[in-house]
Parts: structure tokens; C-alpha cells; sequence
């Protein structure tokens, strides 16, 4: 398991602070690879709020009576006091962020952001959610100065995106929702195959034009950058679990030209291939 963290207090300490407006105790991310499961069972939950993001994957939550599948593109939240259940499986690659904090402005910012009545909203796979969790996870590390400061001005940030998100929804009430979540099943069945953006949209009767502006509406990117973020998690993936040769994580990550492939490769990780397996 793949786990970056960081502590207010260099330690997972619950923090109740209504002193302030915002307060960030802890924040991190988990990435399971290898390890089968990873359950988390807080039957009383935690004095402070915990927000989580799906960056990749799926989780499993048991919220409102019942167990629901959360998949890539969700923030959760549970609030102080309710019971937590949740689980990542290996098999399903997640990705999580998570972030746990208080502060008397904080019930006020959730309900206002589209958590009044909810414990999930879709946000969309923005690069720009995990940018700000890594940045809050490296403020509590360094503890440099100003940095409390900085935690709340990053957090804030993550609201007001979630806010802009849930505002941008439901300006087209859902009306393409149905489409959209269709082209993201069939990407992610098929991205090991030559996808064609023009030819799906045709097939589906959309103009091209039309359909990758509402995807990244829906997604926050492109089709083809969602498609390229899937190849690029499936060759993740098989780099570190895997002896495969680089030509054959090539070809199961939907990439006939190994050159071309670790080009695309280094361009989204920063790394080589080969290097990345190393590292």
C-alpha cells in the first residue's frame, strides 16, 4: 500500500477546535496495491469531520443503512460522531484522499457547498483535487511559516471547487448525465482497444463537438485525457504488481508503440516507465 500523510500534531490526533474558522488536523492519501483489503471500522466515529476523495478506483462506504459502491469522481463526508464503515479492495485500484478537520465556520461551508442533506456529491475527476490535498499534506509536513494559514487557504480552495462543481450540475439539471456515464462505461471497458472520439460520438448521434465539451463538463477533462488517465493508471499498476516487459505493459495499457507509450507515460507521471518500476 502506497500511503503519503501528514499531522498538525505529527500524530492522528481528533481535533474539536471551534476557535477558529477552519482547522486542519491531519490529511493524506491511500493507494492500495497489493494488500487485499483495507477495512475501516470507527463505530463512533471521530470528533472532527473527515472529507475523502476518490481519485481512482472505487470504495466501498455503508452509509445511510446500507453499503453503496463510491466510484472515481466523489468526495464523502462524514461529519463528528457518526459511525464510520468503510473499505478499499486491491482488486478495484483505489485511490483516496482524505482530510480530517473542525472549526466553527465548518457546518456553515458543507451545507452551503451541497452536503446538507447528503454524505456523497460527484465532483468530477479534476486534477486540480488531488494538486490541493498534496499540498495540504505537504504544508503539515514541513510546518514551515504561515502554513497553518496556508492549510485553510488550500481546504478553502477544495470547498469553493466542490461549490463550483455542484453549482455547474445543476445548472443542466442532469440532462446528459445518462450519456455521459455511458461513454465513461464504455471507455473503461474498451481503453485497450483504438478509441475513436468521432466515431463514438456518431454511433451515439452527438455531434463531436458537443459531446467533449459535456464530457469535461461532466469529467473535468477531455475524453481522450480520461482515456489517457486510464491507460495510465492500468500501466501504474502493472509496473509495480507485474514482471512484465515494457512492450507488454505497453500493449495491455491500450498502447501498441512502446515508444510513444513511454513518452505519454513520462509526460503524466514524470518518470520512465522503467524508471517508475525502479522507484
Amino acid at each position: 500500500m502506497y500511503s503519503n500523510t501528514g499531522y498538525l500534531h505529527d500524530a492522528d490526533v481528533e481535533i474539536e477546535d471551534t476557535a477558529h474558522p477552519l482547522s486542519i488536523a491531519s490529511c493524506g492519501v491511500y493507494r492500495l496495491m497489493k494488500q487485499p483489503v483495507m477495512p475501516t471500522l470507527r463505530p463512533e466515529g471521530r470528533r472532527d469531520y473527515q472529507l475523502l476523495y476518490i481519485s481512482a478506483g472505487r470504495a466501498f462506504f455503508h452509509l445511510e443503512g446500507r453499503r453503496q459502491e463510491i466510484p472515481a469522481g466523489y468526495m464523502v463526508l462524514y461529519r463528528p460522531g457518526e459511525s464510520q464503515q468503510y473499505y478499499y479492495y486491491a482488486k478495484d485500484t483505489p485511490e483516496v484522499y482524505w482530510v480530517h478537520f473542525s472549526g466553527s465556520e465548518a457546518s456553515y461551508i458543507l451545507d452551503k457547498i451541497g452536503f446538507a442533506d447528503t454524505h456523497t456529491l460527484f465532483c468530477g475527476m479534476s486534477f486540480h483535487y488531488p494538486e490541493l490535498f498534496r499540498q495540504i499534506i505537504l504544508e503539515l509536513q514541513l510546518k514551515r511559516p504561515c502554513f497553518e494559514e496556508l492549510l485553510c487557504f488550500y481546504l478553502q480552495q477544495v470547498f469553493t471547487t466542490i461549490h463550483r462543481s455542484q453549482l455547474e450540475i445543476s445548472a443542466d439539471k442532469y440532462r446528459n448525465m445518462e450519456d455521459m456515464e455511458a461513454a465513461v462505461h464504455f471507455f473503461n471497458e474498451s481503453f485497450t482497444t483504438d478509441i475513436s472520439i468521432e466515431q463514438y460520438a456518431g454511433k451515439q448521434h452527438m455531434s463531436v463537438s458537443w459531446f467533449i465539451r459535456s464530457f469535461k463538463h461532466y469529467m473535468g477533462m477531455t475524453p481522450m485525457q480520461y482515456i489517457t488517465s486510464i491507460r495510465i493508471n492500468k500501466a501504474r499498476e502493472l509496473l509495480k504488481n507485474t514482471d512484465y516487459s515494457i512492450k507488454e505493459v505497453s500493449a495491455l495499457s491500450g498502447y501498441e508503440n512502446p515508444l510513444y507509450f513511454s513518452r505519454i507515460f513520462h509526460r503524466q507521471t514524470g518518470y520512465s516507465p522503467s524508471r517508475y518500476r525502479q522507484e
